[in-house]
């Protein structure tokens, strides 16, 4: 899942699309409305492909946890985030089952299952999963790349 360029505005709701840089900032789109807003540098804005989920074990970057859900639930919404919280707790379980849950609040897991339920509400989980596709799909196979290497000998 490519979240290299969207972004969480802090004190904005929602998600957005990075689109041009200036020199004093930048322009991005809501993905709830469309808008287009101007961001000043001095905005505390994190992109989601920097963000990181505690583990036992380390952090796991935000992208893989969107690919578990995302496989989880065939590229279809997740739970909602308004669950109760041991709903919450229970479902990212099964996500990433080795999470530290002391240092993850219950609030860090509704905003990831809000952000994936925006995120794929846009069609932008399935638009990675067929480019992937298309991506296998137009590497020549081994035959065929001997195929025309044999006929540029000819």
């Amino acid at each position: 899942m490519n979240l290299e360029k969207i972004l969480a505005i802090s004190g904005k709701p929602g998600l957005y699309l990075l689109k041009v840089q200036t020199r004093s900032g930048f322009v991005a789109e809501s993905l709830a409305d469309g808008k287009k807003i101007t961001v000043n540098l001095k905005s505390n804005v994190s992109l989601l492909s920097e963000i990181s989920v505690y583990t036992y074990e380390g952090e796991q970057p935000l992208a893989e946890i969107m690919k578990k859900i995302a496989a989880k639930e065939s590229n279809g919404p997740a739970i909602s985030h308004k669950s109760d919280n041991a709903t919450l707790a229970a479902y990212f379980k099964e996500i990433l089952a080795d999470y530290d849950e002391e240092r993850v609040y219950p609030s860090d897991i509704k905003k990831i299952l809000n952000w994936y339920n925006m995120i794929q509400a846009k069609g932008l989980v399935v638009d990675e999963v067929v480019a992937e596709e298309n991506v296998v799909a137009e590497t020549p196979s081994d035959t065929e790349a001997e195929a025309v290497a044999e006929t540029q000998k000819k």
